[in-house]
C-alpha cells in the first residue's frame, strides 16, 4: 500500500514539505463535491490567494442536498436544504473572495456517474479558467465516496490535457494525520493559514446549517466532535496537500484492478 500510494506523487513533487507560495500562481481552482468542502479543505489557501491578488474559483460538484445536518437547532428540512446550502456557499465564497460554479451532480451519487463524463466537465472549466493549480481530494483517501469520485475525475480531467497545459494537482487527504503520513509520506505542500484564519472561520460560519454544532462545541470549550478533531489543525493553523502525477494510476484505479 505504501509504495502504491506514493506512486501517485508527481515526479515534480518536492522531496520535503515546502510552503504554499502564491508567487507564480495566476489562478487556483478548487474542485470538491459539496458546499463547505472548499472552506474545510482549502479555505485558508483560497484566502491567501485572494489576499495576494490571485484569482480563485470553486467548482462545486453537488448542492449538498443529501446532507444530514439541518442546523442547531434545525432551521431547514430536506426539501429546502438545497436552497439553503446554495445561499450558504455563495456567502462563504464571498468571504474567501472566490468565484463559484456548480456542476449539478447528484449528492452522494457521484461514484455512479461515468468518470469520463465528469472529467470532461471538469476539464472544460480548467480550460476556460486556466488555473496554474487545481486543488481536489486525494482519490482513495477522501473517506467519502463523493470525495474519492470527484477527486478521481479531476485527475482524469488533467490527464486528458496536453502535458504543457496541465495545472499542478494539489490533493487533500482526509483521515488520521499519523496514518496518512505512514501511508503517503509527509505532505508535499503546506499552507500557513494563521494570518487568514479568521476569514476561514467566517467562511465556515457561513455554512450555518452544517457547522453550528461544531462551533457550539468550540465556543462551549467542550470536547471536539469527530469532524472538529479531524480538521483541528486545518481550521486555524495549516492546510497540507500532496502533489499528484496525473499519469500515475490512482488508488481508486488500483482498487478496480
Amino acid at each position: 500500500m505504501l509504495s502504491e500510494a506514493k506512486g501517485q506523487a508527481a515526479d515534480t513533487a518536492p522531496s520535503r514539505t515546502v510552503p504554499f507560495d502564491t508567487v507564480g500562481e495566476s489562478a487556483v481552482l478548487a474542485v470538491f463535491p459539496h458546499p463547505d468542502d472548499e472552506s474545510f479543505a482549502a479555505g485558508g489557501t483560497l484566502a491567501l490567494c485572494n489576499e495576494a491578488g490571485v484569482r480563485t474559483m470553486y467548482l462545486c460538484g453537488t448542492y449538498g442536498d443529501m446532507g444530514r445536518r439541518m442546523g442547531r437547532p434545525a432551521f431547514t428540512n430536506r426539501e429546502a436544504l438545497r436552497d439553503v446550502r446554495t445561499v450558504e456557499l455563495r456567502d462563504a465564497c464571498a468571504v474567501l473572495g472566490c468565484e463559484l460554479a456548480f456542476m449539478g451532480l447528484r449528492d452522494k451519487c457521484i461514484e455512479f456517474e461515468d468518470p469520463a463524463d465528469v472529467a470532461a466537465q471538469v476539464r472544460r472549466v480548467i480550460e476556460e479558467f486556466a488555473p496554474t493549480t487545481v486543488i481536489t481530494y486525494y482519490p482513495g483517501h477522501g473517506v467519502h465516496s463523493d470525495h474519492d469520485a470527484l477527486g478521481q475525475a479531476t485527475v482524469l480531467a488533467v490527464r486528458g490535457m496536453p502535458v504543457a497545459a496541465r495545472p499542478r494537482i494539489l490533493a487533500v487527504a482526509v483521515g488520521d494525520p499519523a496514518e496518512l503520513r505512514e501511508q503517503l509520506g509527509e505532505p508535499h505542500v503546506r499552507a500557513d493559514i494563521r494570518g487568514v484564519k479568521d476569514r476561514k472561520l467566517d467562511a465556515l460560519r457561513a455554512h450555518r446549517s452544517q457547522t453550528e454544532t461544531m462551533f457550539a462545541h468550540m465556543d462551549d470549550g467542550g470536547k471536539e466532535d469527530g469532524q472538529t478533531s479531524t480538521f483541528s489543525e486545518r481550521l486555524t493553523v495549516r492546510e497540507e496537500f500532496y502533489v499528484l502525477d496525473a499519469d500515475a494510476p490512482t488508488l481508486v484505479e488500483r482498487a478496480r484492478g
